[in-house]
Order: structure tokens, then sequence, then C-alpha cells
């Protein structure tokens, strides 16, 4: 690639992942960043973009659990073309990369939407993969999953998940599956996460040893912390090793519970758990044949019972920001490099640097809204001015 092929991005401020830059440039080369410099360091010969005043330059959010989005529920249609729909509607919101999260359902669908989420994958540089959410839940901490596909696994069942490599996380209730299934998953390069699940902390322990490092939305669906028995919730705050997913709506955690958790041991991520109403039009969709309504930010299920969220990861950084008074560039922490990091694409993407995919948002750090997003080195969002 010549010089003059070469762009960049010019921004009062840069938050490359780890530090925060005043009047630095993003250089970009293709898909890829060639450089993170100085504005005054900036050849003539390279054009470049100033983004107005104030405004941030920051990695891309990445979203280990998307539902849905722009009127697509992906249990609903896991299909490519489904996927493609809820890519698109997320990117206005910052998110450059996420799962595609597919809840309880029968093996036969899991096996569609796993074939899927890797044809997607082929095509669109945001698919990272898929995130299965059962169905090895603990019944009684089901949530809106339909209890009666949740199940045990089977030899089937491995085969099928093992087969499946590259990109895939799985949640799952670690007191439902059996010794050594964890292990055999994590050597097959999956991602397990515990969620829906009643596990003690002794069995909480006992997974993490055989590989389990993740939490789905940690503190909901799953064992509470009590006194003389800490639960999951403990196993995860105490652990240097955990990489836990909160849901900053305020809604499903207090914002005082959230406060706490983040000063555990662990690395907070942010997620949106997003249902199909996030970047659409609708404000109803239907899961397992019930129909959902979002009123006043909730997705709620005739009975009340919260079905996902209504968030997109935006306001979940905002959220962060201000209801959990963390720093802004924590916030921006918890919605990329983190989540990189934990399903093992650090390499390549959650930062601003030399190599890593271009995939970055520019913010107005006031509202905290997006201005711009590009997706390996293309501008796939622009807000209306």
């Amino acid at each position: 690639m010549t010089q003059s092929e070469l762009h960049a991005l010019a921004a009062d401020y840069v938050f490359d992942g780890s530090s925060k830059l005043e009047g630095a440039a993003v250089v970009f080369e293709g898909a890829r960043i060639k450089c993170v410099l100085p504005q005054s360091e900036l050849s003539a010969k390279v054009p470049t973009r100033y983004l107005p005043a104030n405004s941030w330059l920051t990695p891309g959010f990445i979203d280990l659990q998307v539902n849905g989005g722009g009127d697509v529920l992906f249990n609903n249609l896991p299909t490519p073309e489904a996927i493609a729909t809820i890519a698109a509607a997320h990117r206005r919101f910052g998110t450059t990369a996420f799962l595609p999260t597919f809840i309880t359902d029968t093996r036969e669908n899991m096996r569609t939407a796993i074939a899927a989420a890797r044809e997607a994958k082929e095509k669109n540089p945001s698919v990272l993969g898929i995130h299965l959410e059962g169905p090895f839940l603990a019944p009684d901490k089901a949530g809106v999953h339909d209890p009666e596909l949740i199940r045990a696994p089977d030899e089937a069942d491995l085969e099928l998940l093992c087969a499946a490599t590259g990109g895939m996380l799985i949640t799952l209730a670690p007191e439902r599956v059996p010794s050594g299934f964890i292990a055999k998953l994590t050597k097959a390069g999956c991602r397990v996460s515990l969620g829906h699940s009643m596990a003690s902390y002794d069995q909480t322990r006992s997974a993490m040893d055989e590989g389990l490092a993740g939490f789905t939305h940690l503190f909901n669906a799953m064992r509470p912390l009590q006194s003389r028995e800490p639960g999951p919730i403990a196993a995860a705050l105490e652990s240097p090793a955990a990489w836990y997913g909160l849901i900053v709506d305020g809604w499903h955690v207090s914002p005082a519970t959230l406060r706490l958790a983040l000063r555990g041991c662990g690395h907070p991520m942010l997620v949106t758990d997003a249902m199909a109403t996030v970047g659409g039009h609708q404000s109803t969709f239907h899961l397992y044949g019930s129909e959902i309504n979002v009123v006043d930010g909730r997705c709620l299920r005739s009975d009340g019972t919260l079905a996902g969220a209504a968030l997109d990861m935006a306001a979940a950084v905002r959220n962060c920001a201000r209801l959990l008074h963390v720093p802004l560039t924590d916030a921006l922490r918890f919605a990329s490099r983190n989540p990189a990091e934990f399903i093992g694409v650090g390499h390549f993407l959650g930062r601003l640097a030399p190599g890593y995919r271009a995939d970055v948002v520019a913010i107005d750090p006031g509202p905290i809204a997006v201005l711009a997003t590009w997706v390996a080195g293309k501008e796939e969002f622009l807000a209306e001015a």
C-alpha cells in the first residue's frame, strides 16, 4: 500500500485502550491500524479527517451477549442474513464486533444457529462467533428460558460443541453438567461461562479448575451471595482470572451492587443482553411464542419476567460512567479491551495500536453519544449532524 492510500482520523482525545492521549491521530492502512501518533507528527501527504472539537476516538465496542437487534431475534431467525441485520443495527451504537447469542433451544436448532454464525463470520468482520446461552442450565434459574427445553448434556451435545471450534462462548450451569465436561469444552477451544445457575461456591471453584472463566450477567439468574454459601458471585469477585458480564441498564442490577462488583479482583465487561427492539422500530417481539413488550426501558413478559434488555452499548457505557461513577476511560475499557481479552481476540481487537484491526468509534464525551463507527477501516455509521 502506498503512502497516498493511507488515511487518518484526528481528534482532541484518543483512548487507545490503556491511555488517554491528547491531540492524537489514528492512521489507517486498509483494514488495519498503521500507527497512533501526535497530530503534530502527521505527514501532510496523509489525508486526514478531523473530528469535531472535544471528540474522542476509542476502540470499537465488543458485545458478547446480543440476542437481537433491528427487529430481529436470533432465536426466531437463525440465519446469516439475520445476523447481518443485527450487526447493522448495533453499529450505530458503537458495537463493531459481537457474538450473536442463541438461548436455550433444541439441539437441531442449535446446530442451525452454529452453522449460521460460522457462515456470517466468514463474510462479516463484526461477527466473532456465537454465544450459546443454554440449554444446560438450572431450571430454578431459568428466567425467560423455556424450562421444557432445559436439559443436561449428552455425548451428542459434546460432539457438536467441540466440533464448532473458533469463537464459541457457552453459558451453562456447572452443577448441571458431568465432571470433566467443561474441561473437554475448553480443551476444544470454547470459552465457558457460568450463568442461570444454582452452583455452590465449591462447585463453581471446581468448574473454574476445569477452565470456566466467565460469568454471564453477574448477579442475574444465579445463586445469590449469602453469609454461609457465597456461591458463584464470591468465586467470581475474588478471582483475578474471572471475567464477568454486567448489564448496566439501571434495571437488572442495582447500581450500588454493581459498584461493589467493580471492586472485585476480576475483570468487568459491559454486555447488553440486547433483544430484537434495539436499533429497530418495534416495541414488541415474540420469544417462545410469547409476546414481549418494552415498558419503561425494560423487556417484559406478561408475568413481569425480564426478557433480555432494551440496552445498547453506547447506553451501557453512558450508564457505567454516570450510575457507577467510573472514569470514562474505564467504562470504555469494559466495553472493548476486556471482552476482547476474554474471548481470545485481544491480540487484534480492543485497542488502537499498530497491527490491530481498524475498529474505531468516535464519541462526543458530553452525552457519551456515538458520532461515527468504523469496522475494519470502513466507516459503517455516521450520526446525522
